[in-house]
């Protein structure tokens, strides 16, 4: 069901023939554009073209690589899922929002019709033209709009369904990018706690080799003590000898 989604939104952007590039840009992989290019037996700038009308629309989305012996850029392309469902789920609400209305226009207002010439008009244009067609002079009938009706609530109910459908994709969708959004924000929490994990252990390694170095300095600081003391000692003991 979402294949034939997308096929329907590149059908309506770009035209039928190009929805088969669908099959090659749903993936989790951008694709290379010669192979777009190749796969669809277009020439690049007639693949390239195709892309950027989708691109206009943002259902698409690239990166660039740069070719080291010739270069140039190339482009990877890759459809967004999501956006394309948003962009479908408008144009069938806009549709059924049309449709709706002209249910509750054949409702509540008269319609007359020139059946000769098979012309439509509503009560007000009809009054304009004295219920009289002005191409064959054939005085208007009302319409039944009862098949009319039919036809409408039939394909009210077919978008109807539509919506659901496509509802229930973009759910999916969203649930999907939510998890890989998740495996990458742990993946990217893991990275962190490694990286703090490092720089605690540089820490502990700054201070353990700090406190190794102050205590191979207290032996001598004790021993400079000694000397410093033993000293003033002396000194005492000769001002003692003197006075005597």
């Amino acid at each position: 069901m979402l294949k034939n989604f997308l096929k329907e939104i590149i059908s309506i952007v770009v035209g039928k023939p190009a929805e088969e590039i669908v099959d090659l840009l749903d993936g989790d992989k951008y694709v290379n554009e010669f192979i777009i290019a190749k796969k669809l037996d277009l020439t690049i700038n007639q693949a390239r073209n195709i892309l950027y009308k989708i691109s206009d629309h943002g259902l698409v989305s690239s990166i660039r690589k740069k070719d080291k012996k010739k270069g140039w850029y190339t482009y990877f392309w890759k459809i967004e899922v999501l956006k394309s469902l948003e962009f479908l789920r408008e144009l069938v609400q806009k549709n059924l929002n049309q449709l709706k209305s002209q249910i509750k226009s054949r409702e509540t207002k008269r319609f007359y019709v020139c059946e000769r010439c098979n012309v439509e008009y509503n009560e007000e244009n009809a009054m304009l033209h004295d219920f009289t067609c002005n191409e064959c002079g054939e005085v208007f009938t009302v319409k039944d709009n009862e098949k009319v009706l039919k036809d409408f609530k039939r394909n009210e109910e077919k978008y109807e369904n539509k919506l659901k459908l496509i509802e229930n994709e973009i759910s999916i969708e969203k649930d999907k990018l939510e998890k890989i959004k998740t495996k990458e924000n742990k993946k990217i929490e893991q990275e962190k706690m490694k990286q703090r994990e490092e720089t605690r252990r540089v820490q502990k390694d700054i201070r353990d080799k700090a406190k190794k170095e102050a205590d191979k300095k207290k032996p001598a600081k004790k021993e400079k003590k000694k000397i410093i003391n033993k000293n003033i000692k002396n000194k005492k003991i000769k001002k003692v000898s003197k006075k005597k």
